[in-house]
């Protein structure tokens, strides 16, 4: 059977290999562009761009080769890379269905269906599925959501407290936010509670996959793979696609296998227990399901209720939905966090302001959703880490499905010496977009781009924002993207951001903790890692004590 495996194996790759030697390698449009040189021929410039430690190579060739390049792929694909304010615009807004999102890793779980956990949808499935959850992000739907982050908050304070024992200590500042972030997922997103946020660490294996997802779909890995998917996305062979993965001899594909076949277990399970919630025969039953306000139960009811038979959603997207805003919402809004708790622990005078103002405005009580959105510093505060620092260095890569013109705010130079105006780009290209880039581009930012100022957001921002008509959705950034395939939870994100700083700034004083070497890294979802002699470990040390009043 193995000889076989092999023999299929081979023929793929072959064909596969074939169609992407005919359609990149051999010539190229791109090939005008400037752009470093190949660092490999099988990983192009790929393996240093997407390491780990990538941060200095990623700055290099922002700065060396501008806001326009061309990379070399694995395999020797032509890669265009922008940062490009008018070229994103047509990316991911005026021209998106040219430049859909790449699907990610396709793993069959199961006889009768083919999914990838946290797979994009595409064209009109995508639309259909965005129009039924706007809804559930709206700012109403925020508003009434406030009990609970604070419910969940609050069990954060308690637990904090009762470790510190009024004493200062060293705490793993991290391990707390990605536990609160799953947790406030859980109560407002699921409708239930994976961390009781009492004692050390947290065992549910959502949390465990959710951490080993991060770390083995990081790097080149992913990338290398992206020439395949549109051609093993045509195979509608699930068992052959499920043999083929469980005999494939790399240690980090069967971990990842296993992360995956996790997340998707429990995510079955919930969609399970909501849909004997809503069917029940008793009547309290069901009457207190309808009045529940979690995003998968309102998504159950839309769209199994509410919405008509052809805009119904599968058990299947819905799993999907499950997995994505468990990865999204734990990962990326727990780094934000821990960026800005490790600033302040270095600036104690952003700190102390910043605590003076939630605590002036908690003086009547908890805060509102209104009074958290319109305190100025807080507000200042997370935009600029998210801008300086967001958690995603580059947005999922684009594919082109056909030849497209990508016009650029301004004239580059080629290789040739002469004006470039617009990127003839052809079908079956990869484009990355660098949000980095776009973030901390000088000429929209000014100077003082790579400095982390608060203030900027307090005073009229630079007149260069408005003449490049950012495509991002919040905040002229690009942290969440923009268009229809921007962050539907950005608000959500913003909110979860806004409630737990305020609830243990108001609570904690936070000092940087003497002894350790921290270092940001550049996995799919950045995060802190904290040198120890075994080597580097996810974390985030740093010394808390219960403030003064």
């Amino acid at each position: 059977m193995i000889s076989v495996l092999n023999v299929v194996l081979a023929s793929a790759i072959s064909w596969i290999g074939w169609g992407v030697l005919k359609r990149f390698v051999l010539t190229s449009s791109l090939d005008n562009l400037p752009g470093p040189p190949s660092a490999s021929n099988l990983y192009g410039n790929i393996r240093d761009l997407l390491s780990y430690d990538g941060w200095d190579y990623h700055r290099h060739i922002l700065d060396t080769y501008g806001r326009a390049q061309k990379l070399a792929g694995p395999f020797g694909v032509s890669i265009f890379l922008t940062y490009d304010p008018t070229a994103l615009h047509h990316i991911l807004i005026k021209d998106q269905p040219t430049f859909d999102v790449v699907t990610g890793y396709t793993i069959p779980l199961s006889d009768q269906s083919l999914t990838s956990t946290f797979n994009h949808w595409i064209g009109e499935q995508h639309r259909k599925q965005r129009k039924m959850m706007n809804p559930v992000f709206s700012i109403k739907h925020m508003r009434d959501m406030i009990p609970l982050f604070y419910e969940v908050t609050d069990r954060l304070c308690s637990s904090l407290k009762t470790k510190l024992r009024d004493e200062r200590q060293e705490v793993d500042i991290l391990d707390w936010l990605s536990r609160t972030a799953l947790e406030l997922i859980g109560q407002c997103g699921m409708d239930c509670s994976f961390d009781s946020l009492e004692g050390e660490g947290n065992d549910h294996p959502f949390a465990q996959a959710i951490k080993q997802y991060a770390r083995l779909a990081s790097g080149s890995f992913g990338f290398v793979l992206n020439p395949f998917f549109p051609y093993i996305n045509k195979w509608n062979l699930p068992r052959l696609k499920r043999f083929t993965v469980d005999h494939i001899p790399i240690d980090r594909v069967q971990k990842l296998k296993g992360v995956i076949d996790v997340i998707y277990n429990n995510s079955r399970d919930i969609i399970d227990k909501k849909k004997s919630a809503l069917a029940s025969n008793d009547k309290a039953v069901a009457a207190e399901m309808m009045k529940k306000k979690d995003i998968i139960t309102i998504l159950s009811k839309l769209a199994n209720l509410e919405a008509d038979e052809s805009s119904r959603m599968t058990d299947e997207e819905v799993s999907g939905q499950i997995s994505l805003f468990l990865f999204a919402a734990t990962d990326t809004t727990s780094s934000a966090l821990a960026r800005i708790l490790q600033i302040l622990s270095t600036n104690m005078n952003a700190q102390d302001k910043l605590r003076k103002e939630i605590r002036d405005a908690e003086r009547n009580g908890q805060l509102t959703y209104d009074q958290l959105v319109s305190l100025p510093y807080l507000d200042a505060v997370c935009r600029e880490t998210l801008r300086l620092f967001p958690p995603a260095s580059f947005a999922s890569t684009r594919i082109a499905n056909s030849d497209a013109v990508i016009p650029l705010s301004k004239p580059i130079i080629g290789k040739d010496g002469k004006e470039i105006s617009e990127i003839m780009i052809p079908k079956g290209t990869n484009i990355l977009v660098s949000i980095t880039g776009f973030n901390t581009n000088p000429d929209v930012w000014g100077a003082d781009a790579l400095e982390w100022k608060p203030e900027r957001w307090l005073s009229p921002l630079p007149q260069t924002l408005g003449e490049v008509r950012s495509p991002g959705v919040y905040s002229h950034l690009m942290t969440f993207l923009g268009g229809s395939r921007a962050c539907i939870g950005f608000k959500f994100s913003q909110l979860e951001m806004k409630v737990v700083m305020a609830t243990l700034l108001s609570s904690f004083k936070f000092e940087t903790a003497p002894g350790h070497k921290i270092t940001w890294k550049m996995t799919s979802v950045v995060a802190p890692y904290v040198d120890k002699p075994d080597g580097p470990h996810p974390g985030l040390p740093i010394l808390m004590s219960v403030a003064s009043d």
